[in-house]
Parts: structure tokens; C-alpha cells; sequence
């Protein structure tokens, strides 16, 4: 896949530990990539991090992306020739119980992420994954172009519109000369998937409740997210690597990864009552009478045209679908906790085997871009 572009390659990816790193981390290691991961220690029990054993598969520093220092020398260390950052405090209700962390992870460990990467002459590439909140969002329903303006109107979401602001400063202060490495932003939408025990997280959620026997208690059930299945954004940001490494800065800039224009429009409420019916039992209950309940966005969308139109991507997996699988994989999981790396396997097979009939160049090993 991705056109061999990352056998071979050595890789460092920040958050390696968290749900998202740990599937990237994993796939970038079946693509024959030399992963460095450098992150906190995982940050949940059970984490999809040690169900895979990627300690065993990366080279695993357990380190602070707060900590200058020892980031700029783990990097030249590694000497990768790409960098994915996924290490952040990444969830909204903690962002308002900690904010203080929270902004201090997302901007300044950004700050230092880029600052390490300009002083290792073998970086080649960066992508700096923030995500959909990043954006100022004034609940007009609009899908959200990555020209619009960065926002936030809550910790977590500002901490991220403040990540995208650091990433295109240095983009154009540090990496515009020749031969700098090409710096990129991600964004993605509400990701699902097999692996995440994150606390407030719906999926995980749902999950806890069915385990134990108990209802499912929703916030904000009529919220409209981009859900989609955590292999889309990640092909996403595989795909965009390998033209990064090729072309340079020409393809930098900033990157939406979201599902498809007609399948946008998903609440929690469908989430939920999807996830239950796939599950097979299960009854939920709305937390709207509880009060008290931070703000947070009723509505978001993204507008991923540029990527479909520039990098040949597009989304594989329909909400149903990405909703199904995970539903399956932690059925799995829970009757067999020790085969998370053949649940995550089948996933990316089948997922490539989707690739490969839409005609995506990035499930095809002959084409690198």
C-alpha cells in the first residue's frame, strides 16, 4: 500500500500510545516502517497500545512532548524522515477541567514538536494532526473549508484552532527555503474504532454500559458530527505522507479528512441507537435534563473536497458501516482480548480490499502517489 513509499522509512509518531497513534503506529509498522513513538504512557486500562504489543513492534520512548529537551533529542535519535504528531490532550471535558494542560500539550508541545523537527536535518516531512474543532464555528451548517477561520470557543477547541495558527507560522517562518522539510496539517472528524477506552468518548461509552449490564447515558443526542471509522483520516494522513516526501511543501498547507458529503449529517442519537442494533441488545438514556454540562458544538461538518480533488482520497467506509466494524470489534474483543492485532488486521484488510475496488491509488502497491 501507499505505494511501498514507507517500507524502509523511519517514522517518528508522537502519541503513539493513544487510540489513534497506536492503530497508525501499528499500520506504519505492517507497511515495513521503522517507528519511532515518543508519548505519555498509555492513557487507558485496557489500551489498544498494549492489546497490540506495539512495545514490542516500535522503538518506545515514554516521554513529555511539553519536554523541549528531551523531544529534540529523542528526535535526533530517531533521525526519521517523516513525523506524524498525534500527542495531545485530546478530549473536550477535560480540556475544561484542565485547561491549563490542555493548552499547554496542544500549543506549546506543538511549538516543540516544530522546534525539533527544524533542528534534525534528516526530517523530510511533518504532519501535525489537530482536528475538526479547530475551526470558528458560528453554527451556520456549512461544511467548514480549510480556508475558513480558526476558533474555538471552549479550551480543547481553541487549543487546537491555536495549533493550526503555530503550524502555518512556522510553515512560512522556518520551512519556506529550499530543502526545508514540507510541513502539513490534518483534520479530521469524530473518529471511531476498535481500541478506544477513552473516558467520555461515545463509543467507549457504549461499550462500559453494554459490559456491565447497564444503560448507555448520552449527552447532547441530537449533536451532528462527521463520524467516521479511524482508518479514513489515518489513510488520509498515510496518503498525504507520501506526497510530502515527493513534492515538498507543494502539497503543505492544511488537509480536511472527513466522510463523505452525503453521509455528514449523523447525531449522537443515530450513533447510539446504530451501535446498540449492531451490538444486539442494550437501551440508552439522554443526560439533556442533567444541567450543568459544559458548551459544545450542535453542530459540525467538514468539507474534505480538497483532499478528494488533490490526493485521490476519499472516504471507504459509509457511518453504517465504520459502525458495524467497530461494533464487531469489540464484540471480538471482549470474548478474546488477546486478539486485538488479528481484529485490527482484518480491519485493514478488508478496508484496503474497499480501497482497491473505489480505485483509490493509496491501496495500490504500485503507485506511490
Amino acid at each position: 500500500m501507499f505505494g511501498g513509499a514507507y517500507s524502509g522509512r523511519r517514522v517518528f509518531v508522537t502519541g503513539h500510545t493513544g487510540f489513534k497513534g497506536s492503530w497508525l503506529s501499528y499500520w506504519l509498522t505492517q507497511l515495513g516502517a521503522q517507528v519511532t513513538g515518543y508519548a505519555l504512557e498509555p492513557p487507558t486500562e485496557p489500551s489498544l497500545f498494549g492489546a497490540l504489543g506495539l512495545g514490542g513492534l516500535v522503538r518506545h520512548v515514554v516521554a513529555d512532548v511539553r519536554d523541549r529537551d528531551r523531544l529534540m533529542s529523542e528526535m535526533r535519535a530517531a533521525r526519521p524522515d517523516i513525523v506524524f504528531h498525534l500527542a495531545a490532550q485530546p478530549l473536550v471535558r477535560q480540556g475544561y477541567l484542565e485547561p491549563q494542560e490542555t493548552f499547554a500539550t496542544n500549543v506549546m508541545g506543538t511549538v516543540n514538536l516544530l522546534e525539533a523537527a527544524r533542528t534534525c536535518d534528516s526530517v523530510a516531512a511533518v504532519m501535525v494532526v489537530t482536528s475538526d474543532k479547530c475551526y470558528d464555528n458560528a453554527e451556520t451548517g456549512r461544511a467548514f473549508r480549510e480556508s475558513d477561520a480558526m476558533g474555538g470557543r471552549d479550551p480543547y477547541s481553541a487549543s487546537k484552532g491555536c495549533a493550526e495558527l503555530v503550524t502555518a507560522a512556522y510553515r512560512t517562518s522556518f520551512f519556506s527555503v529550499v530543502d526545508s522539510a514540507a510541513i502539513a496539517s490534518a483534520r479530521a472528524g469524530n473518529v471511531i474504532g476498535g481500541g478506544d477506552w477513552a473516558s467520555d468518548r461515545i463509543i467507549p461509552d457504549c461499550v462500559r454500559a453494554l459490559v456491565a449490564g447497564e444503560d448507555v447515558y448520552v449527552r447532547n443526542p441530537e449533536a451532528i458530527r462527521p463520524w467516521q471509522h479511524v482508518l479514513e483520516p489515518l489513510a488520509g494522513y498515510l496518503q498525504l505522507g507520501t506526497r510530502l516526501l515527493v513534492e515538498g511543501n507543494a502539497v503543505g498547507g492544511a488537509w480536511n479528512f472527513g466522510p463523505a458529503d452525503d453521509d455528514s449529517a449523523r447525531s449522537v442519537r443515530w450513533v447510539v441507537e446504530q451501535f446498540l442494533a449492531e451490538w444486539g441488545s442494550g437501551t440508552w438514556t439522554s443526560l439533556d435534563d442533567a444541567g450543568g454540562e459544559p458548551q459544545e458544538a450542535q453542530r459540525l461538518s467538514l468539507d474534505s473536497a480538497k483532499a478528494r480533488e488533490l490526493l485521490q482520497w476519499a472516504s471507504v467506509w459509509k457511518a453504517d458501516v465504520a459502525v458495524s466494524r467497530t461494533a464487531a470489534w469489540y464484540r471480538r474483543y471482549v470474548e478474546a482480548p488477546g486478539e486485538a492485532r488479528t481484529l485490527v488486521d482484518d480491519d485493514v484488510r478488508t478496508f484496503r480490499e474497499a480501497g482497491l475496488a473505489a480505485g483509490l491509488p493509496w491501496a495500490h502497491t504500485e503507485t506511490a502517489s
